[in-house]
């Protein structure tokens, strides 16, 4: 996990161990969480219809390391900024498969991250946030133990393409980006919302038919409560995926991840990584890929990877969304909940996905108002779905989708 100022490095101040004052153990602290109460903003972060906030089961150490084979390598299935991931099976749940991730000892965000996703997967719970089985505490060990996800991370499947797997496909990859947005919408609905701050590729886990599951919520942090508009802090995240706003200032809102959620978009759309090296070199995905928005350029946005078997008329409107989210003005993007009525939307114009040719360099303008809306759907499509597209595509995101134009504008008149 690469975390830091987005667009550049700084170095960690070291703390003299003699002002460093003698902190509970985990099994006190986590003992009290479990038994007792938690500070009052946890115990009222409850996501909206959701079930009640519920503690996780506690393992030995024995028990994960009998499960996992004893952490021996070919149980490992993958690695992060927190540590190791074992693949297992638990005794005590009959044979259930899980996930067990082992905190790296040196990490230094590890001790409060391992804290931080405990308390937060106990009390928020959605379909499309991984579900926190367990942990152990015991020692000096840290461990998590999640429901084990067979598909890996969209990362794996969109980066890490195999010979024998096939490539994500345009229906899959809105399915994706649909269920993404359906969690990070059940966070910031959260009271108080909760800001991801960590949503990437890598952190969205893939169950079978493609379901997506936010993951790893070591960096989440309470958003801003009362008249507050910001939580300042410090600016941790990864290369790529962090807003503009607060790489620069440490101020944190919701909109923070709004901007990462269109990086997420973007890396979907061209399958390329948020940042990645070319010719030698490190190039960020949103420098690459904001010129060719601007120039209506959209063949060239399009993964070679799909292989032209996408609807012009849906990947344009989804391109405009990732736009959106990437507008220089924080206040300009939209919200978790306009992203999940219009991703569920896109998504649901699946049957549109037709072969494009390749030789389309730009495509004309659409309308996107709302009685044109209404008349190119299909007729059999539902009622809510015309309400909700001319809602999306009504004049509040072609205002936003202007001011990001005249935001890209102004910076290259800079």
């Amino acid at each position: 996990m690469g975390f830091c100022p987005c667009f550049g490095f700084s170095k960690s101040k070291k703390v003299k161990s003699d002002h460093i004052k003698k902190q509970p153990s985990y099994e006190q602290r986590l003992g009290t969480v479990s038994k007792k109460s938690v500070d009052s903003r946890f115990k009222s972060a409850v996501v909206k219809d959701g079930p009640s906030a519920h503690f996780s089961a506690t393992f030995t150490y024995e028990e994960l390391s009998f499960a996992t084979n004893n952490f021996r390598s070919e149980s490992l299935i993958g690695r992060g900024g927190f540590g190791a991931v074992f693949k297992g099976k638990l005794e005590s749940t009959g044979q259930q498969v899980v996930a067990v991730k082992q905190l790296d000892p040196s990490g230094i965000q590890g001790d409060k991250e391992f804290l931080v996703e405990v308390l937060m997967l106990s009390l928020l719970h959605h379909p499309n946030l991984v579900n926190l089985i367990g942990f152990c505490a015991e020692g000096d060990h840290r461990l998590l133990v999640y429901e084990y996800m067979p598909l890996g991370s969209l990362e794996d499947r969109l980066f890490d393409v195999t010979p024998h797997m096939e490539p994500l496909d345009w229906n899959t990859r809105m399915k994706i980006a649909a269920g993404a947005a359906r969690g990070l919408d059940s966070l910031h609905s959260a009271n108080p919302p909760v800001i991801y701050r960590d949503l990437k590729a890598s952190n969205i886990l893939l169950e079978d038919g493609f379901n997506p599951k936010l993951s790893d919520f070591g960096l989440a942090k309470f958003g801003p409560v009362g008249d507050k508009s910001y939580v300042s802090t410090r600016v941790m995240g990864t290369y790529g995926y962090c807003a503009p706003e607060y790489a620069s200032s440490g101020r944190l809102t919701i909109k923070t991840d709004i901007y990462s959620y269109g990086i997420v978009l973007l890396e979907l759309i061209t399958g390329h990584r948020a940042l990645d090296e070319v010719n030698g070199h490190q190039e960020y995905l949103v420098n690459w890929a904001l010129p060719l928005m601007k120039d209506h350029n959209f063949s060239r946005l399009a993964d070679p990877m799909l292989k032209g078997k996408y609807s012009m008329s849906v990947l344009k409107k989804v391109i405009e969304v990732a736009s959106m989210c990437l507008g220089e003005n924080a206040n300009s993007r939209p919200s978790s909940s306009e992203l999940v009525q219009a991703m569920d939307y896109l998504f649901s114009r699946k049957n549109e996905s037709k072969k494009v040719k390749n030789d389309c360099a730009k495509w004309p303008e659409i309308d996107f108002s709302p009685s044109h809306s209404k008349m190119i759907l299909d007729k059999d499509l539902d009622r809510d779905l015309a309400v909700a597209e001319a809602k999306v595509w009504g004049v509040k995101w072609r205002e936003r989708r202007e001011q990001i134009q005249r935001s890209i504008s102004d910076e290259d008149n800079r």
